[in-house]
């Protein structure tokens, strides 16, 4: 099955948003055998939309759409799509329910064009939209499938999870079974970590592997098809044996996770509490630790120190080392994660202080940053590192590989 993509809206080519749902998709057909051959973002206009959509139609199996579902006049796609197929629309009586119910419940009066997000093409399968209003579909004609989605990434996630994979399941022969492992990698580049398993990659065929960057780090999806998933698993585990073999020292977690939620869980776990001191990162650390939920449990709190001031009020750093050796500094970053840990009385103390740019400190180069790393009961480590890009791009760097160093330290103890 030969898949294409088309995303609608004129956001989109204005790029006052990024299109996610692609990649969501991408990554969702793919642990189901399905490959992706195009994406098209095409925006509000009928006319340009039928052209995409009769050229989507000549080529692929599959066309999803993601997008013009709503209720206002620039959201064309399932009347245009409808009218390629020369099926009416109809009103699903479930959503319309589900849409009075929403008004009726907040007391707004539901304006009619509201009831246009109710309308599905006629015989269609539809997917209910648990998170919103406009319902999903999904209708084959002479061998294409067409799927309609939701914009808003909060609604399409879940609808896809919920309703859309399994009906695609169901359309692909055999009725295999597609079943995925993912590593996570970090303190590896993807171009790095390819040309390591280089010989693996280009021999694949059942599993296959699939790498990708996220955020700083480097992710890596084994997919095997099978008859079952038992199957499928005895297909993985030589694969992932091997990867672990060569890359295993990079490899922090197995599944869809982060960093901070591995981090959380893990001095969950142990009974174990964390605190930061943040200079370059100003915070970053905490905002990512607490968007994880029960946080609290292991993080009391982070002290933000950006000034040379604030740390030697906030966290005794001495004014002699301040003066003498500097704020990116060994020393400072010792003496940080000691002294947060003791203020806030927990297992671990993580520190982190640089230059994060665009112009040097202390006559230091941006890029330059220390890491401190004090555990109860274990001697205090510093990690020099010299990053480069961007001033957020060194924020988000040092944020990610502070979380990584108090991650190896909580597997050393």
């Amino acid at each position: 099955m030969k898949a294409e993509i088309i995303a609608v809206g004129t956001e989109l080519l204005l790029g006052q948003i990024a299109n996610t749902n692609a990649q969501f998709l991408s990554r969702k057909l793919a642990e189901i055998g399905v490959s992706v051959y195009f994406h098209s973002v095409v925006g509000d206009n009928a006319k340009r939309l039928d052209e995409t959509i009769k050229l989507a139609a000549s080529r692929s199996d599959l066309v999803i759409f993601s997008g013009g579902l709503g209720p206002t006049q620039d959201d064309l796609t399932k009347e245009t799509v409808a009218a390629h197929l020369g099926r009416s629309l109809v009103t699903d009586e479930l959503a319309m329910q589900r849409i009075t119910a929403f008004f009726e419940q907040r007391g707004i009066v539901m304006t009619e064009n509201n009831r246009k997000q109710a309308l599905v093409i006629d015989g269609s399968a539809v997917f209910a939209n648990d998170h919103g209003m406009a319902p999903g579909m999904g209708y084959t004609k002479d061998g294409v499938t067409y799927v309609l989605l939701p914009g808003p990434p909060s609604e399409l996630y879940p609808m896809v999870d919920r309703y859309v994979m399994p009906f695609l399941t169901d359309l692909l022969p055999g009725k295999q079974v597609f079943h995925s492992r993912v590593l996570c990698f970090f303190g590896i580049g993807e171009s790095a970590l390819e040309e390591r398993l280089l010989d693996l990659i280009e021999g694949q065929s059942n599993p296959t592997i699939a790498p990708y960057a996220k955020e700083f780090e480097v992710t890596l999806r084994i997919t095997a098809r099978a008859q079952t998933v038992e199957e499928a698993e005895r297909l993985i585990v030589p694969v992932e044996t091997e990867i672990r073999s060569r890359l295993g020292q990079y490899v922090y977690a197995t599944g869809e996770t982060s960093l901070h939620q591995v981090l959380v869980e893990s001095l969950k776990e142990r009974k174990e509490t964390i605190a930061f001191a943040e200079s370059c990162t100003g915070g970053t650390l905490a905002s990512l630790i607490t968007s994880i939920a029960g946080s609290s449990a292991v993080f009391p709190g982070s002290i933000v120190c950006y000034s040379n001031q604030a740390k030697h009020d906030l966290l005794d750093i001495p004014q002699e080392v301040l003066d003498v050796e500097g704020a990116v500094s060994e020393k400072t970053a010792k003496l940080l994660a000691e002294n947060v840990r003791g203020k806030l009385h927990t297992t671990h103390g993580v520190s982190v202080t640089g230059v994060a740019g665009p112009d040097s400190t202390e006559g230091k180069p941006v890029g330059l940053v220390y890491i401190g790393v004090a555990s109860e009961g274990c001697p205090t480590v510093v990690k020099q590192l010299q990053l480069s890009g961007r001033r957020q791009a060194i924020i988000g760097r040092t944020a990610k590989t502070a979380l990584f160093h108090a991650l190896q330290r909580l597997k050393e103890r």
